[in-house]
């Protein structure tokens, strides 16, 4: 299983003070699944005893399958894109072997609007059934990161569903989106993939999950806390603009409604960390 070179921090907040707490590895999927997985990824944790640790991440617009081992045991669950920052205490060991698929890529699987399991998360098993849970012992029993990921595309390849056109084509949108920083508002998707705002909105209730402005708006909040946690040059008023907020109030609101704290204080807060 290929390791995914260069894998980004982002989305993942104060990245910095998470390192040395927890170990996380990406893996590209094989050509079977590379329609409808985006990568597979592993994290390990071993804190002493009395240490915790909290990391919040500004998940991506895609759904989830996860299985995962701590002190409280083993589950296999299926994570849809959490309406709000995702938060997890670490403590004591654990392990996790996920499934991150294409913003699009967990439809073919589903079968049912996408936008269905947005801020939820349910058991693997209410989807792929009974044999969620033989996929559970295999994939955590199989060892190295690398032979975890493995079992899991073995797996997966088990059930694999026919292609959809218009999934891959979300997944193709939401791609360009995070790419392109200089799309900013729902027209400009629309101008540039021929669909009406009316079109993308049912495309990505059904396909992704959330609107096509929550993606936009994550994706660039994404930006915002990477830039400020790792460039000290950077300035957020700068960036608002770059952003494509004119008014740096909103940029502010938005920031804050999202990560919970303005965005000097987030700076603020990353110096504290990371020292």
């Amino acid at each position: 299983m290929k390791n995914v070179e260069g894998s980004s921090t982002r989305g993942i907040v104060h990245a910095a003070a998470g390192q040395g707490k927890f170990v996380l590895n990406r893996f590209a999927p094989g050509p079977m699944l590379e329609p409808f997985v985006e990568h597979y990824w592993s994290i390990r944790y071993h804190l002493p005893d009395g240490q915790r640790h909290t990391q919040t991440v500004l998940s991506f617009p895609n759904v989830h399958l996860a299985f995962e081992q701590d002190d409280v045991g083993r589950r296999a669950l299926l994570y849809g894109i959490p309406k709000r920052p995702f938060v997890r205490e670490l403590r004591g060991a654990g392990r996790v072997l996920g499934v991150k698929f294409r913003a699009g890529g967990f439809f073919p699987f589903w079968q049912q609007d996408v936008s269905l399991l947005t801020g939820t998360t349910i058991t693997a098993s209410a989807v792929f059934g009974s044999c969620a849970d033989e996929w559970l012992d295999a994939i955590l029993d199989a060892g190295s990161d690398a032979a975890m990921a493995e079992q899991a595309e073995f797996a997966l390849s088990a059930q694999l569903p026919g292609r959809d056109a218009q999934a891959e084509l979300a997944d193709h949108i939401v791609r360009n989106t995070l790419d392109d920083r200089s799309i900013i508002r729902v027209e400009q998707m629309s101008d540039r993939t021929g669909l009406s705002v009316r079109q993308l909105q049912r495309l990505f209730r059904k396909y992704v999950g959330v609107t096509p402005k929550w993606v936009i708006k994550r994706f660039r909040l994404q930006e915002a806390a990477e830039r400020l946690e790792r460039d000290e040059s950077a300035q957020w008023v700068e960036l608002a603009v770059q952003l494509g907020y004119f008014d740096q109030a909103h940029f502010i609101k938005d920031f804050k409604s999202v990560l919970g704290q303005s965005p000097t204080a987030y700076r603020k807060a990353s110096d504290i960390r990371r020292d």
